[in-house]
Protein backbone atom coordinates (compact mmCIF):
# COMPACT_ATOMS: atom_id res chain seq x y z
CA UNK A 1 0.00 0.00 0.00
CA UNK A 2 1.37 3.39 -0.99
CA UNK A 3 2.27 5.34 2.16
CA UNK A 4 2.05 8.71 0.43
CA UNK A 5 -0.71 10.16 -1.75
CA UNK A 6 -0.50 9.23 -5.42
CA UNK A 7 0.93 12.21 -7.27
CA UNK A 8 -1.36 14.11 -9.61
CA UNK A 9 -0.78 17.47 -11.32
CA UNK A 10 -3.58 18.91 -9.21
CA UNK A 11 -1.86 17.94 -5.94
CA UNK A 12 1.66 19.03 -6.91
CA UNK A 13 2.03 20.76 -10.28
CA UNK A 14 5.27 19.94 -12.09
CA UNK A 15 6.77 21.49 -15.21
CA UNK A 16 5.35 19.92 -18.36
CA UNK A 17 8.84 19.31 -19.78
CA UNK A 18 9.59 17.04 -16.81
CA UNK A 19 6.33 15.11 -17.15
CA UNK A 20 6.91 14.79 -20.91
CA UNK A 21 10.48 13.52 -20.39
CA UNK A 22 9.25 10.84 -17.98
CA UNK A 23 6.45 9.82 -20.34
CA UNK A 24 8.90 9.64 -23.24
CA UNK A 25 11.28 7.36 -21.32
CA UNK A 26 8.36 5.16 -20.25
CA UNK A 27 6.85 4.87 -23.72
CA UNK A 28 3.87 7.10 -22.94
CA UNK A 29 2.67 5.60 -19.65
CA UNK A 30 3.58 6.80 -16.20
CA UNK A 31 4.15 4.07 -13.62
CA UNK A 32 3.60 4.20 -9.85
CA UNK A 33 7.30 4.81 -9.19
CA UNK A 34 7.13 7.97 -11.32
CA UNK A 35 4.08 9.13 -9.39
CA UNK A 36 6.01 8.83 -6.14
CA UNK A 37 9.06 10.61 -7.54
CA UNK A 38 7.04 13.51 -8.93
CA UNK A 39 6.51 14.85 -5.42
CA UNK A 40 10.04 16.27 -5.85
CA UNK A 41 10.95 18.00 -9.10
CA UNK A 42 14.75 17.83 -8.64
CA UNK A 43 14.60 14.18 -7.65
CA UNK A 44 12.29 13.21 -10.52
CA UNK A 45 14.52 15.04 -13.06
CA UNK A 46 17.75 13.49 -11.85
CA UNK A 47 16.22 10.02 -11.43
CA UNK A 48 14.80 10.07 -14.96
CA UNK A 49 18.17 10.85 -16.51
CA UNK A 50 20.30 8.63 -14.28
CA UNK A 51 18.02 5.59 -14.26
CA UNK A 52 17.51 5.96 -17.99
CA UNK A 53 21.27 5.67 -18.45
CA UNK A 54 21.58 2.67 -16.12
CA UNK A 55 18.61 0.88 -17.71
CA UNK A 56 19.35 1.46 -21.38
CA UNK A 57 22.52 3.46 -21.86
CA UNK A 58 25.18 1.03 -20.69
CA UNK A 59 26.85 -1.37 -23.14
CA UNK A 60 27.49 -4.05 -20.49
CA UNK A 61 25.24 -7.10 -20.91
CA UNK A 62 21.62 -6.11 -20.29
CA UNK A 63 20.81 -9.70 -19.36
CA UNK A 64 23.41 -9.72 -16.59
CA UNK A 65 22.42 -6.26 -15.35
CA UNK A 66 18.78 -7.38 -15.17
CA UNK A 67 19.83 -10.58 -13.37
CA UNK A 68 21.63 -8.46 -10.77
CA UNK A 69 18.58 -6.19 -10.46
CA UNK A 70 16.25 -9.18 -10.01
CA UNK A 71 18.56 -10.51 -7.32
CA UNK A 72 18.38 -7.20 -5.47
CA UNK A 73 14.59 -7.13 -5.81
CA UNK A 74 14.15 -10.61 -4.35
CA UNK A 75 16.62 -10.06 -1.50
CA UNK A 76 15.05 -6.75 -0.45
CA UNK A 77 11.43 -7.79 -0.88
CA UNK A 78 10.90 -5.19 -3.60
CA UNK A 79 8.03 -6.96 -5.36
CA UNK A 80 7.47 -3.92 -7.59
CA UNK A 81 11.07 -4.03 -8.82
CA UNK A 82 10.95 -7.76 -9.53
CA UNK A 83 7.63 -7.44 -11.38
CA UNK A 84 9.17 -4.85 -13.71
CA UNK A 85 12.60 -6.43 -14.17
CA UNK A 86 11.93 -10.17 -14.47
CA UNK A 87 10.23 -9.61 -17.87
CA UNK A 88 13.16 -7.38 -18.91
CA UNK A 89 15.57 -10.17 -17.97
CA UNK A 90 13.63 -12.56 -20.22
CA UNK A 91 13.53 -10.02 -23.06
CA UNK A 92 17.30 -9.54 -22.71
CA UNK A 93 17.97 -13.24 -23.33
CA UNK A 94 17.39 -14.82 -19.95
CA UNK A 95 15.00 -17.70 -19.46
CA UNK A 96 12.45 -18.83 -16.89
CA UNK A 97 14.68 -21.67 -15.64
CA UNK A 98 17.30 -19.06 -14.69
CA UNK A 99 14.70 -16.98 -12.83
CA UNK A 100 13.49 -20.10 -11.04
CA UNK A 101 17.08 -20.91 -10.06
CA UNK A 102 17.55 -17.34 -8.80
CA UNK A 103 14.43 -17.68 -6.65
CA UNK A 104 15.83 -20.91 -5.18
CA UNK A 105 19.23 -19.37 -4.48
CA UNK A 106 17.90 -16.31 -2.67
CA UNK A 107 15.89 -18.56 -0.36
CA UNK A 108 19.14 -20.16 0.79
CA UNK A 109 22.26 -18.00 0.79
CA UNK A 110 23.00 -16.46 -2.59
CA UNK A 111 26.13 -14.81 -1.17
CA UNK A 112 27.99 -18.11 -1.30
CA UNK A 113 29.09 -19.94 -4.44
CA UNK A 114 26.47 -22.58 -5.22
CA UNK A 115 26.40 -24.38 -8.53
CA UNK A 116 22.97 -24.59 -10.14
CA UNK A 117 22.42 -26.52 -13.37
CA UNK A 118 20.17 -23.81 -14.84
CA UNK A 119 22.83 -21.11 -14.42
CA UNK A 120 26.13 -20.57 -16.15
CA UNK A 121 29.27 -19.63 -14.27
CA UNK A 122 28.96 -15.93 -15.06
CA UNK A 123 25.29 -15.82 -14.04
CA UNK A 124 26.14 -17.50 -10.72
CA UNK A 125 28.89 -14.93 -10.11
CA UNK A 126 26.53 -12.02 -10.84
CA UNK A 127 23.93 -13.39 -8.41
CA UNK A 128 26.58 -13.89 -5.74
CA UNK A 129 27.95 -10.39 -6.36
CA UNK A 130 24.51 -8.77 -6.13
CA UNK A 131 23.76 -10.75 -2.96
CA UNK A 132 27.00 -9.72 -1.26
CA UNK A 133 26.53 -6.09 -2.29
CA UNK A 134 22.93 -6.08 -1.08
CA UNK A 135 23.24 -8.03 2.16
CA UNK A 136 26.82 -7.36 3.26
CA UNK A 137 27.79 -4.25 1.27
CA UNK A 138 31.37 -5.55 1.33
CA UNK A 139 32.27 -8.00 -1.44
CA UNK A 140 34.80 -10.75 -0.80
CA UNK A 141 38.18 -10.49 -2.51
CA UNK A 142 37.76 -14.02 -3.85
CA UNK A 143 34.47 -13.19 -5.56
CA UNK A 144 35.85 -9.97 -7.02
CA UNK A 145 38.86 -11.83 -8.39
CA UNK A 146 36.50 -14.32 -10.05
CA UNK A 147 34.49 -11.49 -11.57
CA UNK A 148 37.69 -9.94 -12.99
CA UNK A 149 38.27 -13.17 -14.93
CA UNK A 150 35.02 -12.55 -16.85
CA UNK A 151 34.60 -8.77 -16.97
CA UNK A 152 36.82 -5.87 -17.95
CA UNK A 153 37.02 -2.77 -15.75
CA UNK A 154 34.26 -0.87 -17.55
CA UNK A 155 31.93 -3.85 -17.33
CA UNK A 156 32.64 -4.22 -13.61
CA UNK A 157 31.92 -0.55 -13.01
CA UNK A 158 28.67 -0.71 -14.99
CA UNK A 159 27.47 -3.96 -13.41
CA UNK A 160 28.30 -2.62 -9.95
CA UNK A 161 26.48 0.61 -10.71
CA UNK A 162 23.33 -1.23 -11.83
CA UNK A 163 23.28 -3.38 -8.70
CA UNK A 164 23.99 -0.42 -6.40
CA UNK A 165 21.42 1.76 -8.15
CA UNK A 166 18.69 -0.82 -7.84
CA UNK A 167 19.48 -1.29 -4.16
CA UNK A 168 18.57 2.42 -3.89
CA UNK A 169 15.42 1.88 -5.97
CA UNK A 170 14.38 -1.12 -3.86
CA UNK A 171 14.76 0.80 -0.65
CA UNK A 172 12.75 3.73 -2.04
CA UNK A 173 9.96 1.43 -3.24
CA UNK A 174 9.74 -0.64 -0.07
CA UNK A 175 9.95 2.31 2.35
CA UNK A 176 7.18 4.21 0.56
CA UNK A 177 5.08 1.11 -0.10
CA UNK A 178 4.99 1.61 -3.88
CA UNK A 179 2.93 -1.23 -5.29
CA UNK A 180 2.87 -2.72 -8.79
CA UNK A 181 0.45 -1.24 -11.29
Amino acid sequence: MLRIPEWTPALKPQPQDLVDAILKRRGGTMINLDKALLWSEPLARAWNVYLGAVRSGLPTSRKLRELGICTVALLTGAVYEYKHHAPDFLTAGGNQAELDALNELVKSDARRPVAHPALGTVEQLVIQYAAQMTLDVKVSDALFASLREHFDTTELVELTSAIATYNMVARFLVALGVTPE
